[in-house]
Order: C-alpha cells, then sequence, then structure tokens
C-alpha cells in the first residue's frame, strides 16, 4: 500500500497540519525570523554554488556528516570487530556503500585486482585458477539481498539505546556477480562433491564451508554492490554472496573454493558460529537467518509530538518474502498490519509503514514480520524459552520501544 492508500482521515490531518504551519510562517510566526524561510531570501540563493566537477566522486551533504557508520567505543582491538548500519537515519530499502555494515576478522586487506587469483579444485574434473577478468567474462546477474551477522543481536546485547545499537549488522544491497553453479559447472563437479569450503584472502584466512544445494542455487561470486566494484570493506575484489544465509558465510577477499565430500570443521563454524543450548548442545550449520524486523522511527533516542506520525521501519527473511508486518501502538495487546512499500523482494529488505496519530499517553510500540512460509518473529520470552541464554547468535526477537509522555523514545527491553 502506498501513501495514497493512507486512510484519509489520518491523511486529511496531516495535511491539515502543514497548512496551519505555513500560515504561522505567512503571518509572521516563529519560523520567519530566519531569512531562509519563505517568503524571505536565503544567502545560497544570492550566490553561484559550487563548480560542476568540485567534486570528481560525490559525497554527502555537510549537514549529514552524523550519519555515519556506528563503531563500538573502546573495544581492546579493532582488527576483528564490526560497524553498525545507521538503520534509523535511512530511507526505503538500498544501503548507500559507505554505511553497509562491517564485520571483520582480520583487518581489511589492500587487494590488487590484478594480481588477485580464484582457485578452484578438489572434487572437480578440471582445477581452475581464474583472474577478474576471466570471472567478468562470465554472464552476469544483478539481484537485491539484504545481508546479517548472525550476531544482531546477541542474546546478552539488547540494551543498545539505537536501531543501529541492537540491530545496525544488516544492510541491503544490489549485488551484481556471476552464478557460482555457473563457475562450478565450469570446473566440473565430481558425483561425490557435497560442500564447497570457501576461503577469503585476509589475515585471518576466513573460512567456512558452504552445502552443495547452496552452491548450485542462488549462490553468487559478486564484485559490484549497488553499480560500482566491491568497497574493500565488503570484500574487494570478489566476495562469495549467499542470499539468506549468516553474513559471515558470504566469504569476503575470495581467493579459493575447495570442492570437498564434507564440511571442513573449520574454527568458524565449530568454536564459533554455533548455538549453544539450554541442555549444552551445540546447534551446528544453522545457516538461514529467521524473519526479523523492527521499527525504525519512531526509534530508541527520538523524541516525538501528540499527533500524527508515520511508524515505518524494516522487516526481512532469509526464507524468502515477507508476507506480512504486524505494529503494535499498546504493548503487544493488539497489532495492526502495516503497509508493505513495493517493491517487496525475496531475502531483501522491505519497508513498513503504518499512520498513527500519538495522545500523548506512555506506551510501547514494536513491530513482528511474519515471512511468506506463514513464520511469525517471536518475543523474545518465547525466543528464550526454547532457545535459552546462553546462545549468542540468531537473535530473532521482537524489538520494543517505549515512548514516555513527553515522547522520548527509549528501549523497551532496559
Amino acid at each position: 500500500m502506498s501513501h495514497d492508500d493512507e486512510p484519509p482521515a489520518a491523511r486529511r490531518r496531516f495535511l491539515a497540519q502543514g497548512a496551519a504551519a505555513a500560515a504561522a510562517l505567512l503571518a509572521g510566526g516563529q519560523a520567519r525570523s530566519d531569512e531562509a524561510a519563505p517568503p524571505g531570501i536565503p544567502e545560497w540563493m544570492k550566490t553561484p554554488g559550487a563548480d560542476v566537477g568540485s567534486q570528481t566522486y560525490g559525497l554527502p551533504s555537510r549537514f549529514e556528516a552524523g550519519v555515519i557508520r556506528n563503531v563500538p567505543k573502546g573495544l581492546p582491538q579493532y582488527i576483528s570487530a564490526s560497524s553498525r548500519t545507521p538503520l534509523q537515519d535511512l530511507d526505503g530499502i538500498l544501503t548507500p556503500n559507505g554505511l553497509f555494515y562491517e564485520r571483520h576478522h582480520g583487518g581489511i586487506p589492500d587487494i590488487d585486482p590484478a594480481r588477485h587469483r580464484l582457485m578452484i579444485h578438489g572434487l572437480v574434473d578440471r582445477p581452475l585458477v581464474l583472474t577478474m577478468d576471466d570471472l567478468r567474462r562470465f554472464p552476469s546477474e544483478s539481484h537485491i539481498y539484504f545481508l546479517e551477522c548472525s550476531g544482531n543481536p546477541g542474546f546478552e546485547a539488547i540494551k543498545g539505546r539505537t536501531a543501529s545499537d541492537l540491530v545496525g549488522l544488516v544492510s541491503c544491497a544490489e549485488w551484481t556477480g556471476v552464478r557460482l553453479a555457473t563457475v562450478l559447472a565450469e570446473a566440473g563437479l565430481r558425483p561425490e562433491a557435497r560442500w564447497v569450503v570457501a576461503e577469503g584472502a585476509d589475515s585471518a584466512a576466513m573460512t567456512r564451508s558452504i552445502p552443495i544445494a547452496k552452491c548450485l542455487g542462488d549462490a553468487l561470486l559478486v564484485y559490484s554492490q549497488n553499480g560500482e566494484r566491491l568497497r574493500p570493506q565488503q570484500g574487494y575484489p570478489l566476495r562469495v554472496l549467499l542470499p539468506g544465509f549468516e553474513g559471515n558465510m558470504s566469504v569476503k577477499w575470495l581467493r579459493r573454493l575447495n570442492v570437498t565430500a564434507e564440511p571442513a570443521y573449520s574454527r568458524e563454524e565449530t568454536a564459533k558460529y554455533t548455538d549453544l543450548m539450554p541442555d549444552g548442545t551445540a546447534r551446528q550449520f544453522t545457516f538461514v537467518m529467521e524473519a526479523k524486523s523492527i521499527v525504525t522511527r519512531p526509534s530508541g533516542t527520538q523524541r516525538i509530538a501528540p499527533g500524527f506520525h508515520e511508524i515505518t521501519g524494516l522487516a526481512w527473511s532469509g526464507r524468502g518474502r515477507i508476507r506480512d508486518v504486524q505494529v503494535s501502538t499498546d504493548a503487544g495487546r493488539t497489532w495492526q498490519d502495516a503497509a508493505l512499500q513495493a517493491p517487496v523482494l525475496s531475502r531483501a529488505l522491505t519497508r513498513f509503514r503504518l499512520p498513527w496519530t500519538w495522545d500523548g499517553t506512555p506506551t510501547t510500540i514494536a513491530s513482528r514480520a511474519i515471512g511468506e512460509t506463514g513464520y511469525v518473529q517471536p518475543s523474545f520470552s518465547d525466543l528464550t524459552a526454547v532457545r535459552g541464554l546462553k546462545s549468542f547468535y540468531h537473535n530473532n526477537a521482537v524489538v520494543p520501544w517505549r515512548i514516555a509522555a513527553d515522547g522520548e523514545v527509549v528501549n523497551g527491553y532496559a
């Protein structure tokens, strides 16, 4: 549903408020003291602006300087760390390349693409060593997919102040590359091939095992993101992209694909990226990111006034499209269907919207996503009743925001 489909009464109230504000300006209201407000003439209309080509690579306005990646402060080191996307400051579903979240295990290598090679070996008939030029000769595809860290957030990391603090380890982009299946066909898979072990060219040699079914499905070898070559932080010049799977499996700076009959059982799939259960056992190879959502406006650290507001946020599922998003404005007692903004794509972020008039009474708002499989995003209590609190990864619980009488929005978990 678009803005044109919103309830007429809510839209009329919003337009009436805008008309009243305009009338106040023309009548010499409070904002009229600034000559930038019409009918005054602001200083930027009195002299020519910057020349064409003054920025040969375009940058955001200086007034948007605060919209940056959220980097945690006080870590003992930053070689193996992460930075978060400022979800609460963005619109739409695509994440600008400069704000895409990061997670690194051995720092960010500076790789010369002319010297980079991808080796494909193991259970194949024709082992290959491919240059970037070789890879770009294969048929290319472009798709919009989200990418999310499996620790977004951890089960004990739900006290963040902003949407970025809580679930900022998710971003969405248009990815361009070649189907992994196409390249594996060139090498010739042997019948006993069941896994492909991907290795990155960073100092950690990040290594993950990928089921052959995923490799022959929608997996991509990508070299471009949102129309330009990958940034170094996103794996330049080449990475695997596994739509819907936990982000660490989309190995960056890809240098090697070893086709095997068994998984590698590497550090990142034994000591890390497993889910400890209440009985002491651990779930392994829990690849898919389940349905999830968050309200990004209004959200933590923002402040609202009584009257009309549009509640908006993001939803996503590693198992396909988002079917519905429901929003509660009364602490979960009742839920309303939000409008989903087109396009609604498989394994991509989906923007949702709900018109709402706040009467000034303290309340709690939240969203829950429903995937096309019928899966409903759980509450934190329902999720931990099954998973316990010992796990770190795959927390997809509902995120509540509490709104105080003065309009301040804070984390509903706090």
